[in-house]
């Protein structure tokens, strides 16, 4: 299989698992404080990340011992990003939490043509148009409620733009890291030091009230940091930054289709969502751009 393939793959497993992660997000927070279901994430993610490595490849562990400056600094941000999406789906809804999200891919795209002198093809500039347009239709809705509401709306929407922003740090520092680590290294210490970091923030005694199926969504979460960011790393490292980042901004079809399905089954543990014929004509813009963006050029 070609890199580029392999490339596209693995960041198609990322934003199908981050698809679900916004709803499952607003499902704990009922029960756990935000803080402790970030650092929850982390820890779960690490323990497993570590019994795999201690099985597979003990060396990966050298990192942790004197790790690269921008890994530091790629972990911090990492942090932030995960507590401030945390902190957004909080105050607002899984889908607005999506829309604003998506930042942080887009300005990942726009790095791997500035900073890494990504080359780009009329095709993907087209793409790229057509996708963002189509967004402004996926979430007209959502952008009225935006500048129609105030407070804790607004506070959690500005709250998931800052985690956006740290995102693309942590995306930038992790396609110039895994040139020269391997992913579960890398992954490792992004997972390990956050732990840290959180650990003053935490609340451990809802955890300790927690009944099995709570734990089991604390499970998914942890199991879906862990796959979503191994198969990232991995992406990033077969293939171009800008397609990387088209890809996963697919995720929140995903969440609009898992809250559709929610909505039209009534269930009264989450907000429902608005969907309209202009919601699903902007989905399919979205796609459209993507594939335009993501295709190979042929070559002879």
């Amino acid at each position: 299989m070609q890199n580029h393939t392999k490339g596209i793959i693995y960041a198609s497993v990322t934003a199908f698992f981050w698809g679900f992660l916004a709803v499952a997000l607003k499902i704990a927070v009922r029960e756990v404080d935000p803080f402790t279901v970030v650092w929850f994430r982390f820890l779960f993610a690490f323990v497993l990340l570590a019994i795999w490595e201690s099985f597979n490849h003990p060396a990966t562990f050298k990192i942790l011992i004197k790790p690269p400056i921008l890994l530091v600094f790629a972990a911090i941000a990492l942090t932030w990003n995960y507590t401030g999406y945390m902190l957004g789906i909080h105050h607002t809804t899984p889908s607005n939490a999506q829309l604003f999200i998506q930042t942080g891919p887009l300005l990942l795209a726009t790095a791997g043509f500035v900073l890494f002198k990504e080359k780009v093809k009329s095709r993907q500039i087209i793409g790229f148009a057509v996708a963002i347009i189509g967004f402004s239709f996926f979430y007209s809705d959502q952008l009225g409620a935006f500048f129609e509401t105030k407070g804790s709306y607004q506070t959690g929407i500005l709250l998931t733009i800052s985690g956006a922003l740290a995102w693309s740090v942590y995306a930038v520092l992790q396609k110039k890291l895994v040139v020269n680590h391997s992913a579960n290294s890398l992954n490792l210490f992004l997972f390990g030091l956050p732990v840290i970091l959180l650990s003053p923030f935490i609340q451990l005694k809802p955890l300790l009230q927690l009944n099995l199926n709570w734990w089991l969504l604390l499970a998914f979460l942890g199991a879906n940091t862990v796959i979503a960011y191994t198969c990232l790393a991995k992406a990033l490292k077969y293939t171009e930054a800008n397609k990387v980042s088209i890809i996963i901004i697919l995720n929140p079809m995903i969440t609009f289709i898992t809250m559709g399905i929610l909505t039209w089954l009534n269930v009264d543990w989450v907000a429902h969502e608005r969907f309209s014929l202009i919601t699903v004509f902007g989905a399919l813009l979205v796609f459209l751009g993507a594939i335009l963006v993501a295709k190979k050029t042929k070559q002879k």
